[in-house]
Parts: C-alpha cells; structure tokens; sequence
C-alpha cells in the first residue's frame, strides 16, 4: 500500500460482521447428575444454567431456536433445540491511525501502521485506507471463519457448568471443583453424537441414572432428548417440573375431593414437593385428635418446617382437622407402610410441640420481660429490653397523635408485652410464629383482648404479602415497631445499600405504607420519626452522623413510591413525582398523597388538560428563570396594559382562595378542576402580551402575575414533572 493508494469501496465481504449460513441444525442435551439438592437451590440453578447459555451460545454465535431447563433433586438439565453445526462466519473490522499518522511524508508506514496491523495479526499491505467524518483512516478487514459446533461445545460446557453458583457450595475430590452438592456423572449429546467433556473429574457419557429405588443399577443409555424423558420415565423419574407440579396439584386434588376436606394452600410448600422430588405420590395420613387442643398454628407450622407435610382444614368450619397430606418420593405396592411412617415421626413431632406449648404457659408472658435485658437487638441499639422501652414511648405517641386517649393503655401494654414470646420454647422452636404464639399466651393470661390480639397483629403486614393488622391497637403497634426500628439502623450509619439490606428495611418501610394507607391512619410521617429520633437521643443511642432522621424519611416515601406504582394503581410515573413533593411529603398524610395521585391521574385524561400544562410550563419556566434576578412584588392592577392580564389576575383571584379550601378539605378532583377553568386566561395572556416588556415595572408585574399563578398551582403538585403526551 502506498501514499497515493486510494481507499477502496468496501465490497460485500467486508461489511462488518456479514454472518455465512449456519449449516444443519441439531440437539444438545447436557445433564448435570449430583447428589440430592436441597430444593431451594434448584429454580435459581435452572435460572442461571439456562441464561447463561443462551449468552454463551450468542457469544459464540452458534445460532438456536430455543433453549430450556429440566430439573429434579438429582439432575439439572439444558436442552437447546436447533443448534447450529457451525459457527457463523464474520467480517470483523477495525479502525486504526488516520492516514496521516500512519504514513511518513515518502508514504511509508510509520511504526503508528505496523504496530496496528502486528495487532490485528494482518500485513500491513492488506491494510484499508477509508474516509470517514473525521477523515481518512486505516482499517484492519479479518474474516473469522465459524468454527465446527463440536469443538465450541467441547470448550463451552465446562465454562457453563463452572459458572453455576449456589447459596453454599462444597468440595468433595481433589479437583479443587465447588458444587452445591457432589456430581456424579455427565451427559452431554449434541445431534446424537457424544461430547466428551470433562467437569468436576468426571467425563462426560451418554448414560444417566434412573430413580435411586424405581431405576436399575445400570443406568439409561440416551441417544437423544426423546429417549433421555422415555427413559427416565420407565425408571420413576419426571424430570420436567411443571408436570411434577401438576401431577401433585391433581393427585391433592382428587384426596380432598375423596375425603371432603379442604387444602390450606401453601405456595412454599408445593415448590418444596416438586423439588424435593423425582416421582411424586401424595398420600392422606392422620393424627390424634387430641393434638388439636395445640393452637393450629403450631401444629400447621409444625407440619410444613419440620415434615414438609400439607395440612388439611375442615370444608364449612375452616378449622384444622386431624389429617395431612404427605408427597413422597416413591411408588410403592403397599403405600401403607409409607404413610405409617411418616404418621410416626408427625406424631413425635407434635408431641414435641404440645410439650413446649404446655411449658410455656406455666410461666406468664409479663412475667418473661427481664429475660429481655439479656438479648441483645443489636450491638448499636441495645437490648430487646432497650427497644421495648422505645416502642411503647412511640406506640403512646402515635395514640395520642390520633387523638384516641382510649387506646393509650392498650397499646402501651401490647408494646410491653410484644416481644417476650421470644423467650418461649414454641417461638424458639419456631421462630416465624413471634407474634401469633405471644397473642395466644397472652389470651391465656388473661390480658385484656385488645392485648392478645394486637400482639398477634404486631408483625403484620409482611411486606407486600398478606393482610394489615385489624385492630387499632394492633396498626398502632406495627408501625411503632418498625418505625423504631428503621430510624434506629439510619441513626447508627446502617442503611440498605443496592441490594443488601439484611435487617430487611425495605420490607419494614413497605409495611408501614400499607398500614398508613390501607389502615387509613392520618399520621404524618415526618412528625412520628421526628418522635422517634428524641426517644433514641434520649435512649443515649449514638448518632453516627447528622441528618440521619432526613434520610429515614426519605427513606420510606420512596417505598410509597414503589407502592403507588403497583398496589397504588398509578400508571404514570410523572403523576407520581408530580405529588411527591418536599411541601406535600410533610404536609399530607400517606392516604392523602395517594389520592392526590389518583386525582391528578385521572384528570390527565381530559383533552384540555395537556394544553394547560404547556401553558403552566410556559410560566413556570420564566418565574424560574427570573427568580435570582428579579424582586417580585404584589400585582398592581394599574399596571395592566391588555385585558388578558385583567382575565389572569380574575381567574386567580377567583380559585387562590378556593383551591386552599378545597386541598384542606381533600377535594382534589374539584381543586384539580378550579385549575383546569384557568386553561382560557393563561393561554390568552400568553397570546396577547409578551412578558418580557421594555418597560421594567411593566416586565416584573407580569412576571410576578405569573408567580402567583405557579404558586397557585404548586399548592397541589409540581406540575413542571408532568410529561404532556406526545411531546
């Protein structure tokens, strides 16, 4: 190539990345045999197995039609249908110096265009000049030729099962290899023919393993997909979960329908029985009645942590009946000896429980406070005992907030009492029945109702899921709690970060938004935190650092606004950024802020609305603009040199007064109304005068016409966030 060579037009060939066909399509199938996983572990296996390789495969550019994931305890499993033979071809190009660099003033390359071509593994002879925006420079033009699928799988596989991660992880041989659990063999076919891979020591074949009791000793030999599901459904095993799922559903089904009893549906639950299985068989079993004097609580919980067993109620009481249903992993001749077994272990386990709940109640719950002194919260926020202290100081203020003296004493004693069932052998047992184990024992202690059921209520709601306390007492005492406890981790520096938060925070933060809208409790939030900050300064916990408080305020409102997005029911996102102002988050209560944005949403629908907003815009922009430069002052009607001035100043004066009344009287839809009425005089005044006149008195009259107009308006929302549609 010489100085005076001119740049070639690019021919077909060279366009970037130009892909050749890919040949003749065929299977892969890749089988991953461990020991039993524990079930938790299986989706999210799946999960990543299957999208790590639908981006291996792309990064290869081994094209497919589709890809899917089959699993049981024993065995994860990839299918990819409409595999590529070959490796695409491509044309990659690369820009290197411009030609002036790259050659000297006699046209020889400089060592700026060998050292580029050295590094693209190309002569410098074969080197492009080509013009582009910036001028002429050196391209680099390779043709990577596609590779045989056979030889990219026989590097890809091992990447693929060395890059499956898990919760906890093992090593079990001397290859150093990390797994969830040991893996004992490998299948990996692609279009019948096998790869012969090697992970974890172990070589991979065309055999895989049947059910550990149903299959034989020998193995299945699987020449493809079709004879890998055959093959394993002779030995017991259905590999594919959404049928496990479904012959579970159906087998549960036709018990209850048998029996008449109905399902306490439990969606964990039957994720652990189709994971926990390779042939699923549901059989009903029993317990003595006499175990039903045990709160069913304890006995449901019982049944689903320690057994893995369905619990059954009665169809018309909605009671707990003395029955279960098991999902084994197994298809015996005499499912009799199966179902006696596990009635056996069940029964021991319910023992257990009954004894725990029997000892419990030989000491009260009021009773079981000092012990509080002795379990620590957390290092920076004192004991258990420290917190109660806390939240019956905040669970008075809020009562008292509300303006109900009649609660006060109720609550205080619900926050006295809330946490000292977490000494007791049942919520030791099983700690997810805090809450529900102390409202019963406070039932049998005689406390007052309200008592019982506020602190049965106190872990209520759980995020997102399930149902806010009922009772006053109980809302009272959930909020306290949880506020207590989000300012008390902002106040020591321990705040959720990306996607830590292990003191579960955000669930916490939710939880108080659904019970102050959902609850429909007139709190302001700011004010109860600002409560909650006093009670901890004065509990002698430190502050790492301030505007600690600001930030738990913060914190929450943006939990308001996941909610108004999804249970809240509002679509647009400008609506909500509109209401969530710094004015509106500490004036309004959490249910007034909801309203506001289903007001504002739904006036977004008028046709005139759009139009009025671009003339509010229009204002608010120049009343922005000027805001540093100029001194507003009241309106002098005398200065008015166009009716449409006299029609703006009209229409304010008109709805100042109303709009207030209205936003005080929670009439948003009628206040969002008064506004749209002004849409006639604003768009005429913007018609009809320029507001930046020559004369200077005239200019910032007009200007501070448009302040109180933007003023006006802020008073609901920032309407400045709203995004006119279309634009």
């Amino acid at each position: 190539m010489t100085k005076t060579q001119k740049p070639r037009r690019p021919t077909p060939a060279m366009k970037k990345e130009k892909r050749s066909s890919p040949g003749t399509a065929a299977e892969l199938l890749l089988e991953i045999g461990v020991e039993e996983l524990p079930y938790q572990f299986i989706v999210p296996a799946l999960a990543g197995l299957k999208d790590s390789a639908e981006q291996m495969l792309k990064d290869q550019r081994l094209a497919f039609q589709s890809a899917r994931t089959l699993g049981t305890p024993r065995r994860l499993a990839l299918v990819v249908e409409g595999l590529a033979a070959q490796q695409t071809s491509m044309v990659k190009e690369t820009m290197g110096p411009s030609k002036a660099v790259a050659f000297d003033q006699a046209g020889q390359p400089t060592r700026a265009a060998t050292g580029f071509a050295a590094g693209q593994g190309v002569a410098v002879q074969e080197l492009q000049i080509r013009q582009t925006p910036k001028g002429e420079y050196l391209f680099a033009v390779k043709q990577e030729h596609g590779r045989p699928a056979k030889v990219v799988l026989e590097e890809l596989l091992p990447q693929l099962i060395a890059k499956l991660s898990f919760p906890k992880a093992m090593k079990w041989n001397n290859t150093g290899v990390r797994f969830a659990r040991p893996v004992r063999w490998l299948v990996a076919l692609y279009g019948g023919a096998t790869l012969p891979i090697e992970a974890a020591g172990i070589t991979a074949g065309n055999r895989t393993e049947g059910h550990r009791v149903l299959g034989s000793a020998n193995g299945i030999v699987v020449r493809d997909y079709e004879t890998y599901l055959k093959g394993l459904e002779r030995q017991g095993v259905t590999p594919d979960p959404q049928r496990r799922r479904r012959t579970i559903e159906e087998q549960i089904a036709t018990l209850c329908k048998e029996t008449g009893f109905t399902l306490n549906v439990d969606g964990d639950l039957l994720d652990q029985a189709v994971f926990t299985t390779e042939c699923p068989n549901a059989l009903i079993g029993s317990f003595k009645s006499a175990y039903l004097e045990v709160p069913q609580e304890i006995l449901i919980t019982s049944m689903k942590e320690h057994q893995g067993f369905f619990s059954l109620m009665h169809k018309e009481t909605g009671k707990l009946v003395p029955h279960f249903i098991a999902v084994t992993n197994n298809r015996a001749k005499d499912m009799g000896l199966i179902r006696e077994g596990n009635e056996r272990v069940l029964a021991a386990r319910l023992a257990d429980a009954k004894f725990f709940f029997d000892e419990d109640r030989k000491v009260k719950l009021g009773e079981r406070t000092a012990k509080l002194s002795g379990i620590i919260f957390h290092q920076k926020l004192g004991t258990l005992n420290d917190k109660t202290k806390r939240t019956k100081d905040l669970v008075e203020f809020l009562t008292k907030q509300l303006g109900d003296e009649k609660v006060v004493v109720i609550s205080r004693r619900a926050a006295e009492l809330a946490n000292n069932d977490i000494v007791t052998a049942v919520v030791g047992e099983f700690p997810n029945l805090q809450g529900v184990m102390g409202g019963e024992y406070a039932k049998h202690d005689g406390e007052d109702p309200r008592v019982a059921t506020a602190i049965a209520e106190r872990y209520l709601p759980r995020g997102m899921e399930g149902p806010i306390p009922q009772s006053l007492e109980g809302k009272l005492l959930s909020l306290a709690d949880r506020l207590d406890k989000i300012a008390g981790f902002f106040r020591v520096g321990i705040v959720p970060k990306g996607s830590e938060d292990p003191y579960a925070l955000r669930r916490d933060a939710l939880s108080i938004v659904r019970i102050l809208v959902e609850g429909n409790l007139p709190l302001k939030l700011e004010l109860v935190l600002d409560k909650a900050e006093k009670i901890l300064a004065e509990s002698k916990i430190e502050e790492l650092r301030l505007g600690m408080a600001q930030g738990s305020f913060d914190f929450i409102v943006e939990r308001l606004r996941y909610y108004a997005g999804t249970a809240g029911g509002i679509t647009r996102s400008d609506v909500i950024d509109a209401v969530l102002t710094p004015k509106n988050t500490h004036e309004l209560s959490f249910k007034e802020l909801l309203e506001c944005m289903k007001a504002l949403e739904s006036v977004t629908t008028k046709p005139e609305f759009d139009p009025l907003i671009i003339g509010f815009k229009r204002a608010h922009r120049l009343v922005e603009k000027e805001k540093d430069r100029v001194v507003f002052h009241p309106v002098n009607p005398a200065l008015f040199q166009h009716p449409s001035e006299t029609k703006l100043r009209a229409a304010w004066a008109k709805n100042d007064q109303l709009v207030r009344h209205l936003i005080a009287e929670r009439k948003y839809s009628k206040a969002l109304e008064a506004f749209v009425s002004m849409k006639p005089a604003i768009d005429d005044f913007f018609a009809a005068v320029m507001v930046n006149a020559d004369d200077p008195s005239i200019r910032i009259n007009r200007l501070s016409l448009l302040k109180d107009i933007d003023e006006l308006f802020l008073l609901f929302a920032d309407f400045s966030q709203i995004v006119v549609q279309g634009s």
